[in-house]
């Protein structure tokens, strides 16, 4: 099966956000500072590890599908949705609402896109599927040490 240029596209936008995702992800890794730190430092590399799985996934199955994914800087930097992360030392209270933002915003692209995945593709949107309800469960875990 070759992709359409609006699957290619739409796993273009999920790559996009995964990828990003892993980057901010290292950022908080890195600066995440305040109470209960080895916790989410620790949760941080899961989630970093999650994220950068899923991305390799997507560019393989775009890839196996005769389309071509674009992972340069330039690239994830201009099409990324999600909103960019602060410099320096953060709290980690702070750091739990700016990840749970980031990984509910790499949610909602793939949710914007599964639909018309679905339609050309069952076995991508399955993968779709595995994504979601990976990083929701993470949201969920982090979002919860702010309750």
């Amino acid at each position: 099966m070759k992709a359409s240029d609006t699957l290619a596209e739409n796993l273009q936008k999920v790559l996009v956000d995964l990828i990003e995702l892993h980057i901010q992800g290292k950022q908080a890794h890195w600066n995440v500072i305040g109470k209960n730190f080895r916790d989410l430092h620790l949760q941080l590399d899961e989630i970093i590890a999650s994220a950068r799985g899923f991305a390799d996934t997507i560019a393989e199955r775009m890839r196996a599908l005769h389309s071509i994914p674009d992972g340069t800087s330039q690239t994830v930097s201009s099409a990324t949705t999600l909103p960019q992360y602060p410099k320096g030392e953060v709290q980690t209270a702070e750091t739990v609402d700016l990840i749970t933002e980031r990984l509910d915003a790499t949610v909602d692209t793939i949710r914007q896109v599964h639909d018309q995945v679905d339609e050309e593709d069952p076995t991508t949107a399955d993968l779709l599927h595995e994504v979601i309800h990976i990083l929701e469960q993470h949201s969920w875990m982090v979002r919860v040490e702010n309750r």
